[in-house]
């Protein structure tokens, strides 16, 4: 396997009377060998560019991509020894599962005994091996991505490539194919390079995330690193499920302690005494704008019994009361911020109910509204 590493990385589209579209902006980024790095982030932030230029499907505007220590910007995709799995899978309608499998070493001129080899250790390892004789026709969605990955698996790259390969599978198939993949990352210890706009399956399948926006990389890490210390706004929203909560207000001095303070000039402001972290964060702060991120876990219902610390409580209106079985999300409404918290699966709310919430400060944050950073 090898490492992969991007440097100063750019895609520019050209405009016919424009400076062009930048789709990448001269990003930076190591993949160790054998680790599995996921490329998130929503529509149009460049993420699948990235994937596409390491494979060699996009020209390089500028930077460089070194696959194993080598250069390969001008090596023709062929000759990158990548293998790339499809959102669309790719497969040849008229070729068996077999043949399509084993089209690549073909072209390679492998020798018969081994192709044979290579594509039944690849169907065993997949549980394809019954479904070898059939077309892609004959097959469901979840069969069709897994012969796409075998195809990969049989050539025994240096760095495999996938790109959306979940994104046309139904709920449950998405779980159990995400599970293979990442069975099989254990089970081969490759280099794997995958893109998803799915935060959830980023998740659960990276070793690393890097989170992307608007062709810029905004954090690298691993994923309870993301969830618990993001470094700003954007990576705070768009990591979990549901999102943090964010509240917009000020840092104020009221009684010898700090607290934050939300802008809500309408009505009564959702008001929160900063614990002794947060207040060392705030210090600085004083009457100046921020946001205050809290996640559904960290707000509670105060029926529940559980106590609530002095001067972390608001009184709310519910909006939508969601049932899940394991939880219950309730949606809420300060009169500024509209907010979720994730409550017990047994208590009930009606909309336009008031009730009192409770937050928990033990993973809250708070960011910089002008510069949208975490304060540290």
């Amino acid at each position: 396997m090898a490492q992969v590493t991007l440097e100063n990385l750019s895609k520019v589209y050209p405009e016919k009377d424009g400076p062009g579209v930048t789709a990448v902006k001269s990003i930076s980024l190591e993949v160790a060998d054998r680790e599995f790095m996921v490329l998130v982030g929503p529509s149009g932030c460049g993420k699948s560019t990235t994937l596409r230029m390491v494979a060699g499907l996009e020209e390089i505007t500028s930077g460089t991509v070194r696959i194993g220590g080598q250069v390969v910007n001008d090596v023709l995709p062929k000759d990158r020894d990548i293998a790339m799995v499809f959102q669309n899978y790719a497969l040849y309608p008229h070729m068996t599962v077999y043949e399509n499998m084993a089209f690549g070493l073909k072209l390679r001129k492998f020798p018969k005994a081994d192709i044979d080899a290579r594509v039944h250790e690849a169907a065993a390892m997949l549980g394809l091996e019954s479904l070898l004789g059939r077309r892609p026709k004959a097959l469901s969605g979840g069969q069709r991505q897994r012969v796409a990955l075998g195809r990969a698996i049989v050539r025994k790259p240096k760095v495999f490539l996938f790109d959306e390969p979940l994104s046309n599978l139904d709920a449950k198939m998405r779980v159990s194919t995400r599970t293979e993949i990442s069975k099989l990352h254990a089970r081969l210890g490759a280099t794997m390079i995958y893109v998803t706009h799915d935060q959830v399956e980023a998740m659960t399948m990276g070793d690393r995330i890097c989170v992307m926006k608007d062709g810029d990389i905004m954090q690298v890490a691993e994923p309870l690193e993301l969830y618990n210390r993001p470094r700003n706004l954007f990576v705070a929203g768009f990591i979990g499920s549901p999102p943090m909560n964010f509240f917009r207000g000020f840092i104020r001095r009221a009684q010898g302690r700090l607290v934050f303070a939300e802008d809500n000039p309408g009505g009564a402001p959702v008001t929160v005494a900063l614990d002794e972290v947060l207040a060392r964060r705030a210090a600085g702060y004083v009457d100046r704008k921020v946001v205050l991120g809290i996640r559904p876990e960290g707000i509670r219902d105060t029926q529940a019994g559980v106590p609530a610390e002095e001067g972390r409580t608001a009184e709310v209106r519910v909006e939508v009361s969601e049932p899940m079985g394991s939880e219950t999300l309730l949606y809420l409404d300060s009169g500024a911020t509209a907010f979720i918290a994730r409550v017990g699966p047994t208590d009930r709310f009606e909309a336009g109910e008031r009730v009192r919430v409770a937050f928990d400060l033990a993973n809250a944050h708070i960011f910089d509204a002008a510069t949208e950073l975490a304060l540290a």
